[in-house]
């Protein structure tokens, strides 16, 4: 029986420790800065992004991974041995997935499954991570994709931006668009809901955006255990905090902080501070 092999796309997040330790191959997105092309976390990792990103006068865009960039990662796995399941970011934010599905058809293999996570960020990472700890002890690839996609549906993710004006841009905001123009003072909670970032709650002050955040994450897993990341675009101080009055009020059983990817930079631009659970684990 082949070993199954987990790919997953670089909007996940996934400290490069863990993709190590899970034998998890991260494809990079692409961004796009003016007349520059850069491989997402590869050729510019995040420090750098956000610097650059407080004074630029040209805006980043990203672009999703092509069929051709699949097909070449997949063809290689397989010649290695491998079956491959690849898990990636939700359908309705990118059409990544879409690129992969090409890729299959050109290849025509059943050795290829491909898993629509409905998420990003870590969530992916931690659907991602359950499988392949299952991949590692002799699992199917039908096995492996089973779990994948229960994992998914274990994990949530809510979010404080500085401003919806990334959002905006980038047209990942879903039904968010009616708080633009709210008041300065205002800091909007988003959450992500069947695979979109949709508006929560509005909640004054920065401070109380995360305490709330904190109560929502003791609500959404009801009293059980839960892996916990703490995601970050250039806010690893405040990230550190979250991390504390997280673990001072409950039971986790992972805790990784990590940070934004510059792709996903693009969209909800620095200052955002997410938390992200699977429950279980």
């Amino acid at each position: 029986m082949s070993k199954v092999i987990l790919v997953t796309d670089s909007t996940s997040g996934m400290p490069a420790e863990l993709a190590r330790q899970y034998n998890v191959i991260v494809a990079a997105q692409t961004l796009i800065w003016g007349k520059e092309t850069f491989l997402d976390s590869v050729t510019i990792q995040p420090d750098e992004f956000y610097q650059r990103l407080e004074t630029a006068t040209v805006m980043p865009s990203s672009s999703q991974l092509s069929p051709a960039e699949f097909e070449k990662v997949f063809r290689e796995l397989l010649d290695q041995g491998y079956d491959v399941l690849a898990v990636l970011v939700s359908t309705k934010l990118s059409g990544t997935i879409n690129s992969a599905v090409q890729a299959k058809a050109a290849i025509q293999s059943d050795r290829i499954e491909i898993v629509d996570s409905l998420t990003t960020s870590m969530a992916l990472g931690f659907g991602v991570m359950e499988a392949a700890r299952l991949a590692s002890q002799g699992a199917s690839l039908a096995e492996c994709k089973k779990a994948a996609e229960e994992a998914c549906q274990r994990t949530g993710v809510v979010i404080s931006v500085e401003t919806l004006e990334f959002l905006h841009r980038g047209g990942r905001i879903g039904g968010a668009s009616r708080l633009i123009g709210t008041a300065l003072n205002i800091k909007p909670i988003l959450e992500l809901q069947n695979g979109r970032i949709e508006p929560l709650e509005k909640v004054r002050t920065r401070a109380k955006a995360l305490a709330r955040m904190v109560d929502l994450l003791g609500e959404r897993t009801d009293g059980k255990p839960f892996q916990v990341a703490v995601v970050h675009a250039n806010a690893e101080e405040e990230a550190r905090a979250l991390l504390n009055q997280v673990t001072s009020r409950f039971q986790t059983t992972l805790q990784v902080i990590a940070p934004v990817s510059p792709v996903v930079g693009t969209h909800v631009g620095p200052g955002t501070l997410g938390l992200v659970w699977m429950i279980g684990g």
